[in-house]
């Protein structure tokens, strides 16, 4: 039995939003192949992820000089500890499914918050003389992403930077599975929205299957 993590970044719904929508399906599709995985939905637009400001490094200090949680200001231990449970949601799970759009040629900035939020120093990496070193090593992720335009090839396709960031990072964090679903082209050719996002609807089914 497999723990999946359902990390979506959207917020819009499945019926207004073709990302999610095809996310869905891709959901739906793995849980009727693997029905004995438990499926945890991370709602990136309703979870709380705070950001790693002020209050976050000096909670971080505090904890390293060894003062205890709870002598922490109020707000150091809301953040620190809403930060040490997503890591440690993301440590446990087994899959990684990630469903965003590509937002100005990214991804919405919670995606960033909370991937910050989960990369830490001897959980998900760790320092070495060779440089950092993965340690999910027994992990896989995919990325499902709606797009537009077309960003796979032809003239823009060196200016996406969400699938490239969050697929440096698994590779960061060594996982050593990445799948990718783009659904691209929508906008740029809307004559064939229909056709593309039909396609892209019998990828994810595939995909799920296989995952």
């Amino acid at each position: 039995m497999a723990n999946v993590l359902y990390i979506t970044a959207h917020p819009l719904t499945a019926a207004q939003s073709i990302s999610m929508a095809t996310g869905e399906t891709f959901l739906k599709e793995y849980q009727t192949h693997h029905p004995e995985d438990t499926v945890q939905h991370v709602d990136l637009f309703k979870a709380e992820v705070p950001y790693i400001d002020s209050d976050v490094f000096s909670g971080w200090g505090k904890l390293g000089e060894g003062i205890a949680f709870n002598e922490l200001t109020e707000a150091e231990q809301a953040k620190v500890g809403r930060l040490s449970e997503l890591h440690e949601q993301f440590m446990q799970a087994d899959k990684y499914v990630f469903v965003t759009p590509l937002w100005n040629l990214g991804f919405p900035p919670v995606v960033k918050a909370y991937l910050d939020a989960v990369a830490v120093p001897g959980k998900t990496f760790r320092y070495s003389e060779e440089g950092p070193v993965g340690l999910l090593t027994d992990k896989k992720a995919v990325h499902i992403q709606a797009r537009g335009g077309n960003y796979s090839e032809g003239p823009a396709a060196d200016l996406e930077m969400g699938d490239r960031y969050i697929r440096q990072m698994m590779t960061f964090f060594g996982v050593p599975s990445y799948d990718a679903l783009f659904v691209e082209g929508h906008n740029a050719q809307p004559e064939q929205a229909e056709e593309i996002k039909l396609r892209a609807s019998q990828e994810a089914r595939e995909l799920a299957v296989s995952f």
